[in-house]
This record gives structure tokens, sequence and C-alpha cells, in this order.
């Protein structure tokens, strides 16, 4: 058996794309709380304030407020042994400046945990998932101020507390090195702009990576803080993992492929793990003239600061070409020099399905850092139909799972350490990158679409009912 008796198989979710009740029991406006809906071939809008012509899919998404109790008895039902959900900062510090929290909002995360705690599900739980308070983007132009540091640090002394002897596993910032893109300024940084496209924010990259910083050390300094309020407590890093293949094995195209790799998929998780800048990142940052005030305190606190496990997102591969007259697919939000792949398929959202790279991405991990890996988001959108009898033949999200599930496997075999793999959306939720309903992940159905009407009712789908069967097999049946 590759899997071993405690492995953590269960789903994932994210309070703003998930949880809606965006103005209930003091919760503050988030910055996500001002990203609109979109569709594949139209972006998503930012805007200033909150505006009566469209359509802001975070305020109800798919209500896990008012349903939580029964998701988490789906969640139980399907057997899951954990559920990965983010603590909206905005619900426990609606501005992000109060001296004390919200308590009805401490209160409804102790409802959720004491829910997942009877039927022994194990909560893996993300800090800060995309739902930085609005406030301070606005007074403080979002990470880019040294100054949220302390009241990110002062969130989490809230939460490490409250919830000590509940949660075990943690990871501080959801996909920190969305930061190394464009559309990382607002999404993942907050960083104050007036109203613009989603994938094309102004940008100034000398303070992207700025506030970047401010986040490493910030999550340096809530491990640090964690393990002094409970050393059972286990923090990690989470990645947006997306390996680059040279388009051919022209020595040009295997550099650029690596380059590439190196700046958004590497450079986080190593100095979140590693707790120092790597040589490739500071040699980027004197060609493209970017400074950055890494004092000899920071760097101590990096060091000190080092997690615990490694986490990651794992949805494709890119692929990189050093010629330009090669065309270029349509990753745009990832940004880079991404061509199709011709020897993988692609989904209707053109992502390129990879499962044999989950393996690869794996292995090279295990061998770059020599912790405990836990895949915390894999799945596919798709339009999901359904049938009059209620019914959802999900085959595609089946087949698309069962695959990656294999690739895990053998690299368990391989020798990897992997402790965990949660799907993402398990209950069908909003896409963060063009923010439909259509574009479907779940493997329970709820009744909403992209106008913003439905009952909210949930529906199993088929992959429900096998993916229950590959938990109660703990792998072996897929």
């Amino acid at each position: 058996m590759a899997f071993s008796k405690s492995f953590l198989w269960g789903g994932a979710t994210a309070a703003n794309q998930y949880e809606g009740a965006f103005n209930e029991d003091g919760k503050g406006l988030a910055c996500a709380d001002l990203i609109t809906s979109g569709t594949h071939s139209t972006p998503r809008k930012i805007t200033e304030y909150i505006e009566d012509k469209y359509l802001y899919p975070s305020h109800e998404a798919t209500d896990f407020y008012h349903h939580y109790k029964e998701d988490i008895r789906l969640f139980a039902e399907c057997g899951f042994k954990a559920f990965r959900f983010s603590i909206n900062w905005t619900r426990i510090y609606p501005l992000g400046i109060e001296e004390q929290p919200n308590e009805k909002g401490l209160q409804f995360y102790d409802h959720v945990l004491d829910e997942l705690n009877k039927y022994r599900i194990e909560p893996v739980v993300t800090i800060a998932h995309f739902d930085i308070p609005a406030y301070l983007s606005e007074k403080y132009d979002g990470w880019s101020s040294r100054k949220l540091i302390d009241f990110y640090v002062k969130y989490c002394k809230t939460i490490f507390t409250r919830y000590k002897g509940k949660i075990k596993y943690w990871l501080t910032f959801n996909e920190i090195n969305t930061a190394t893109l464009n559309i990382g300024n607002f999404l993942s940084l907050g960083i104050h702009t007036k109203s613009c496209d989603f994938t094309n924010q102004p940008d100034d990259i000398q303070k992207r990576y700025s506030a970047l910083h401010n986040q490493f050390v910030a999550s340096a300094r809530a491990v640090a803080l964690g393990r002094s309020i409970d050393p059972e407590f286990k923090i990690g890093c989470m990645i947006s993992y997306m390996p680059r293949y040279p388009y051919t094995c022209k020595p040009e195209d295997v550099l650029l492929a690596k380059q590439e790799e190196n700046m958004h998929s590497k450079f986080c998780g190593d100095v979140q793990v590693k707790g120092k800048y790597p040589y490739y990142a500071l040699n980027y940052f004197e060609k493209q003239g970017i400074k950055i005030d890494i004092t000899e305190e920071d760097k101590k606190i990096l060091l000190k600061g080092c997690v615990d496990y490694y986490a990651f997102s794992y949805y494709l591969t890119l692929c990189c070409s050093y010629d330009k007259s090669v065309e270029k697919n349509g990753h745009s939000m990832i940004g880079g020099s991404g061509v199709n792949n011709p020897y993988l398929e692609q989904s209707k959202w053109n992502m390129m399905i990879d499962p044999v790279g989950l393996r690869i991405a794996l292995n090279d991990l295990y061998d770059r850092y020599n912790i405990p890996l836990m895949i915390v988001e894999n799945g596919i959108g798709a339009h999901d139909t359904l049938e009059k009898d209620g019914t959802i033949h999900d085959l595609y999200r089946i087949d698309y799972l069962k695959r990656h599930i294999e690739q895990m496997e053998k690299a368990i075999e391989d020798g990897v350490d992997l402790i965990g793999y949660t799907i993402w959306g398990c209950a069908d939720l909003v896409s963060a990158s063009t923010g439909e309903m259509a574009k479907r992940y779940g493997i329970i159905y709820v009744d909403k679409y992209d106008d913003g009407t439905g009952d909210l009712h949930r529906s199993k789908k088929d992959s429900f009912y096998w993916y229950k069967n590959v938990i109660s097999s703990n792998g072996e049946e897929l």
C-alpha cells in the first residue's frame, strides 16, 4: 500500500470563493469583495467601491456560512480525513487595525471546527487566502507597507490562541508566489488601485517585490509565534506550483524554462523553507534594478521562521520557447513565455492536463527541500450538467483526479514523503481567475449560476461516490 494509514485525503476551499455572508455578523470589506464576476473571455474588474451595476461573486459565493453543517456532513459521508479552508481575516478584524477581534467571527470558526471534530475531520487552515482587509489596501497601500506585518501577526496571535488544540496544520499565505505576477498586485498583496481589469493591473515591480518581502517576514514571524504558542502546530507555506518544460531541447529553451520556473515556482518556497533569498533571485533583482530593503533583523527572522512542511497547488505545467515566432497560449495571467505543449491535452479553459508532471513535481520538490509535502489544490474546472433526476455524470473529473492520484502513488513509491491530498473546490465555488460559477470544480454540485441566481441546494456528483471509494480503500481502488 503506497498511501500511509494516516494519509490526509480530503478537499479544499477558500472563504472568499465559498463562504459568502460578506457583510454579516461584523465582517469587514475585503479586497476580494471588490472584484467583479467575469468569464473565460471577459476579464474580471477591480472596483474602488461596490457598484450596483456589477455582480460581486464573493458576496454570496456558495454560502458555506449558512450551509457549513450540511457541507461538513457531506464531507464526512465522503470519508474526508481533512478539510482545508481559510479563515477570513476581515471576519476576525474587519478593518485590520482593531485592538479587539470580532467575537462573532471567532465564534463562527469555533462552530466550523466543532463540526469537523464531530466527524473527526482534520482541519488544514489557511490564514490569509486573498482576503486582505480593504481598509488596509486603501490606508496603507496593502503589503507595500511594513505596518501590515504587525497587523497580520496580531491576527495570527488571535487565531493561534483561540484555536489551540483544535487546529494542527496551518498555512501562512495562499499561493504566496502569485505576487511574482501582475495579478498579484491587488489579489495577493492588496496594493491599492483605481478601477481596472483584473488581468491588466497597474504594476510597479519594485513595490510588488517589496510587498512580497513583507509577506515573507510576516510568514516567518507567524511560524515562530505559532511554535511558541503550541509546539504541536505544523505550519507550512503554500505555493502555486507550475513546472516549466523547454519547448525543444535547444539549450536556450532549457535555460529559459529553468529561469522562469525559478522566479515563479521555486523562489518563494526557497525563502520560506530555507530561510534566505536564493542567489538567482538576488541576481534577478539586480538586473531589474529592484532594491529590496532586507534588514539584518529580517534575515534573522526568515531563518528562524522556516516552515514545517511544503504545501502546493498543482493544476498544469507550462512550456517555454525562446523563439518569439512560436505561438503563445492563452495563459495571460500566468505570464512568461508559455506555448502549447503538443504532447498534452487541454481543458476547455486552456489548462494543459499533465498528470505525469505531478510526479515530476513531487520528486523535484522533495529532492530540493526534504520536508513533508502536501497537495492542497488539484482539480479541473468544467461545465457540469444537472440532469432532471438530479444526477451529475462528471466522468471527465473522475478521469482527471484518477490519473493524478496514480502519479501520486508512483511518487510515493519513488520515496517522496507525501502526507496529504485535498482536491480543489470539493463543493462548487467561485472561480478565482474568471469569477464564474460555470467553471465548476466540486464533487458536490451547488445550485448557483453566473447571474447570481440559484437556490444553493447541494447534489452529489458521480465523482463524489468515486472519491468516497478512493478514500475508503486508501487509494487502492481508483
